[in-house]
């Protein structure tokens, strides 16, 4: 058994504009969490580090409301699952496999996939492992990692110092990362989920296990999930904030080129955590767009 850490649901309770409907279910013994709201074909929101689906809350209002139904899940170690208390346990596999099976536990079809940070490794490999449930992607400041790809000296100070924080302190790596300042409500329900410094090893562990090296854990599967995607024909979206200081709109550039996507459509006024910063915009042209890509 899994020695991890479950968050009192009181620490979780009336947190601002989060007012969405959550399930969960049992994987090997961990109980995990996802937002389930609204009806009709499915749009999955992956969240990466060190966010949790509370991330998405200005977004899918406009989406559920246009005719969807809007699923958000926390991965391991975040937000409302379970949290593992060894960084060691995390890997890009074991985060792919278990966020993979709520698309068996729902059995989804014609699905779009929206991802952002380390949601876009994740749940674009689920893309590609899983082409009969996913019809359509979303893509929003993220990357596949090779082992190949150059890394920005802002996400290489990131990783040091996480590396050498148990204790990682993190509503300030969120705010840090909004062009506008949350303000502490926001703040503080980015810290809800982690009472202690043990459970945040899942968030300690997501910059740690990124691979620098082609011969790293994970950068032969991120390659496959990119030589995959550049033939994928798949109608696909992107939305890259003007202003992210780890992912500039650059970085999005070559990634929409990369992956033989349109050029990223630029969201103005917002850093990494555009969500945040364009919530409601970011919510209305994703409902205008699988309007139109249905």
């Amino acid at each position: 058994m899994t020695d991890a850490i479950r968050t009192p649901d009181e620490l979780l309770e009336g947190l601002p504009d989060f007012d969405l409907e959550f399930a969960y279910r049992e994987h090997d013994g961990l109980r995990l969490a996802h937002v389930d709201c609204g009806d009709g074909p499915p749009v999955v929101f992956m969240h990466g580090e060190p966010t949790w689906s509370f991330l998405w809350r200005q977004v899918i209002p406009p989406v559920r409301d246009a005719g969807y139904r809007c699923i958000a899940p926390d991965h391991v170690g975040f937000g409302r699952s379970d949290k593992p208390v060894e960084v060691d346990w995390y890997s890009y596999d074991r985060h792919t496999e278990l966020t993979g099976s709520l698309f068996e536990h729902l059995d989804l079809r014609d699905a779009t996939v929206v991802v952002h940070d380390w949601g876009g490794p994740i749940g674009l490999r689920i893309a590609v492992e899983q082409p009969e449930r996913v019809s359509r992607l979303v893509v929003m400041d993220t990357g596949l990692f090779t082992g190949r790809q150059h890394m920005s000296d802002a996400w290489k100070a990131f990783r040091d110092f996480v590396e050498r924080t148990e204790d990682l302190p993190v509503s300030m790596l969120v705010r840090r990362a909004c062009h506008t300042d949350p303000g502490d409500e926001v703040a503080d329900a980015y810290d809800a989920p982690f009472p202690n410094p043990a459970s945040k090893a899942g968030a300690r562990a997501f910059p740690l296990i990124l691979p620098l090296r082609p011969e790293d854990p994970g950068a032969e599967a991120g390659q496959r999930v990119l030589d995959a995607l550049r033939g994928d024909r798949r109608p696909t979206l992107t939305l890259w904030a003007d202003s992210d200081p780890v992912l500039s709109l650059q970085t999005g550039e070559r990634f929409a080129q990369a992956i033989d996507s349109p050029p990223p459509e630029v969201i103005a006024g917002a850093s990494h955590f555009l969500q945040e910063d364009k919530g409601p915009e970011i919510g209305a042209r994703i409902a205008e767009w699988l309007s139109a890509n249905d």
